[in-house]
């Protein structure tokens, strides 16, 4: 689905013109870019050692508390990292790595045990969709068996798209999701999955492997931290990333920013994440599916796709980073293009935080709002869809207004809905 592209975007004015003449220089907006990738990979990998250890806490001592605690240093920590995500898409080394980190929809029963009445046992996609490492000595992956007996953070990222299969995840937020919550069998109130505690507790062990599943869940939490601190140093003074991005020239490198931002806001958050799941009403197509959190994963997004293109970010101790910002130079090029993005950007924002708000109220939580049936759940979703989409187009305006060209991500619940089927 994310073959398709909203098509090229190329524009009319240069770099060197009047209009242009109290921008920043655009070589200052790149590095701003940088800088900032560098602080809000930084945020992330410094909550999601909170997380850590909260986890470690409940590993420990096992109970309702303990639980409740790491699950929610998870939620917290969860809202740095989308805001990361405006980074996707048009810078590779992210792309290359991002697939270890939150890599989404997962089948769980590779991981663990899974309800078989509503899961299943077998899927003729994914030979491993019961395979449960945490059961297991070793596992078949096509010819070879795969000894799992020693949970490491290689074999968690090997587990990654194994078989050739996406839906294979074996490490990164979701699969930490899957252990703190388990399974979200959309029946429960509220709505979220409902692993009791004393699956870890190895003295009134439930689910079994209770020693084994605190293992994987401590070495997942362990993999990840390490995985957002190896992004924040590709940020870094003498990182890849900003390496590749600095040796670009100003207008392919203003390409990359404008990338991210058009590609997550449109083929990404409102394609994959929302209309994907509205047209097929499947409860399923929740990206933080297992916590029931997918509001606040959406509406983060929108925070940071706002961070990047207005180069602005609030740390979690409150302290903000400014700088020079691909909004400026389009300000500077056509006032009008960048009123409009700002009308788009603020509309987009206004619109996933009433979604937001009605989920956290309780009154319609996310999977809920995907079933069939629930017009007031669907229109949340569908006006969430409608602004984001809104707000893409207006940023290829943007692009226009500085001579840039770039492909973004489509998405076929946009740009073919007719040819969405249910699995």
């Amino acid at each position: 689905m994310r073959a398709q592209f909203l098509g090229a975007v190329v524009a009319a004015i240069a770099f060197g013109s009047p209009a242009l003449a109290d921008a920043p220089k655009p070589r200052d907006v790149i590095v701003h870019y940088a800088d900032l990738a560098e602080v809000m990979y930084g945020s992330s990998a410094a909550t999601a050692k909170d997380m850590q250890k909260a986890i470690e806490a409940f590993i420990t001592t096992p109970s309702a508390e303990t639980q409740a605690k790491a699950r929610d240093a998870w939620k917290a920590a969860r809202v740095f990292y989308q805001q990361t995500e405006a980074f996707r898409f048009g810078n590779k080394v992210v792309d290359q790595w991002e697939g270890n980190v939150n890599a989404w929809p997962l089948d769980e029963g590779l991981i663990d045990y899974v309800d078989k009445k509503s899961y299943g046992e077998t899927s003729d996609e994914n030979p491993l969709y019961t395979a449960n490492v945490i059961a297991s000595k070793t596992i078949r992956i096509g010819k070879k068996t795969i000894d799992v007996s020693k949970i490491t953070p290689k074999l968690l990222h090997d587990l990654n798209s194994a078989g050739g299969v996406e839906a294979n995840v074996g490490s990164g937020w979701h699969a930490i999701e899957f252990l703190l919550w388990g399974q979200n069998l959309h029946k429960a109130t509220p709505s979220q999955g409902q692993r009791p505690y004393t699956d870890y507790d190895v003295k009134n062990c439930t689910g079994g492997n209770c020693e084994r599943r605190a293992q994987y869940l401590k070495v997942a939490t362990e993999t990840l931290v390490a995985d957002l601190d190896e992004i924040t140093a590709d940020w870094g003074a003498k990182g890849k990333a900003r390496a590749d991005l600095l040796k670009k020239k100003d207008k392919p490198a203003l390409g990359v920013i404008f990338t991210g931002l058009g590609s997550l806001s449109y083929g990404e958050l409102a394609g994959e994440r929302m209309k994907l799941g509205l047209i097929l009403h499947d409860t399923e197509e929740a990206h933080d599916c297992f916590s029931n959190n997918t509001h606040n994963a959406h509406y983060y997004d929108e925070v940071g796709i706002r961070d990047v293109y207005y180069g602005r970010f609030t740390k979690p101790d409150g302290s903000a980073v400014t700088g020079p910002s691909v909004a400026d130079l389009v300000r500077a090029a056509d006032p009008k293009i960048a009123d409009e993005i700002d009308a788009k950007s603020d509309a987009a924002l206004a619109a996933l935080k009433k979604l937001k708000d009605t989920a956290d109220s309780g009154e319609i939580l996310y999977d809920q709002m995907l079933v069939e049936g629930n017009e007031k759940g669907a229109k949340l979703i569908q006006d969430s869809v409608d602004a984001l989409v809104a707000q893409a187009h207006a940023i290829e305006r943007g692009v226009s207004a500085l001579k840039l060209q770039i492909k973004v991500e489509g998405s076929a619940s946009l740009d073919d809905p007719k040819a969405v089927k249910k699995k």
